[in-house]
């Protein structure tokens, strides 16, 4: 099976979260020490060949998204391992690679409304690609930290602030739901409800961030069945929703919009 068709599965009936926790396979090429605020400068966060590895299996782009602005680093049909089996994939799932409708949303409505980030500090939870995080920083947030469970999208993040002429901000490779809570002005989480514990967890968590701190809670996402059936739905304003390019909609099973929640418990 085609990796490209296993996302487009994956874009509304993805694996159980717990297979997110896998930790890449090494293939001779070592794991980064993440540490809880890892080093800031790019050189620090790439080893050479996990960055050439990197730079070979993915295609740079900025087309086919509500986002032309920020160029990304993605899995296109032009790349090898978009037509390969997904079991010839070496590392944990490349979720990563796909710039998902959610995130698309989120970061369209940061940079047309800069003034929900500027100067506040600025947490994204499931930063894949970084787009969100990268859209944040364009847009003049003062303090950000980028978490994603996988390390090496903590490496295709540092990857995309340099294509996007941006400093590398902090990158989270733990499971955040597990430490204790920083405080932050406004959380950003898209395309995170699509699986039932997972989106149980997420919910207590937001909820005890804005009771605690008053943070501001934006949620992106296209309206996956997780989602629009889940009890949070009784906390969520919509800010605003966006038509998908066809690119988008074509990958991810024909979904047609996606917007931006706010999340008020």
């Amino acid at each position: 099976m085609a990796l490209s068709l296993h996302w487009k599965v994956c874009a509304l009936f993805p694996r159980n979260f717990c297979s997110l926790r896998r930790a890449a396979s090494s293939r001779d090429l070592p794991l980064i020490p993440w540490g809880h605020y890892p080093c800031r400068g790019v050189r620090c966060f790439l080893h050479p060949e996990m960055k050439a590895f990197l730079e070979e299996n993915t295609e740079v782009t900025s087309g086919g998204s509500l986002t032309p602005e920020i160029q990304l680093r993605l899995l296109t049909p032009r790349c090898k391992f978009w037509w390969e089996r997904a079991d010839l994939w070496p590392y944990s799932d490349p979720y990563w690679a796909v710039y998902w409708p959610g995130g698309q949303a989120l970061s369209r409505y940061l940079l047309d409304n800069p003034d929900i980030v500027k100067g506040k500090s600025v947490l994204e939870l499931g930063s894949g690609c970084g787009a969100t995080a990268i859209a944040a920083k364009m847009s003049g947030a003062s303090r950000i930290l980028a978490n994603d469970i996988d390390p090496i999208a903590g490496m295709a993040i540092t990857l995309n602030c340099e294509l996007n002429q941006l400093n590398p901000f902090p990158i989270l490779t733990k499971n955040i739901l597990d430490l204790k809570q920083d405080t932050w002005d406004v959380v950003l989480l898209g395309d995170m409800f699509y699986d039932q514990d997972l989106a149980d967890a997420l919910h207590q968590w937001l909820k005890k961030c804005f009771q605690t701190h008053k943070t501001q809670i934006l949620i992106g996402d296209p309206g996956r069945p997780q989602f629009s059936g889940h009890s949070i739905q009784n906390q969520l304003h919509r800010v605003v929703e966006y038509s998908l390019p066809e690119s988008t909609r074509q990958d991810n099973n024909g979904l047609t919009t996606s917007a931006v929640w706010d999340f008020q418990p």
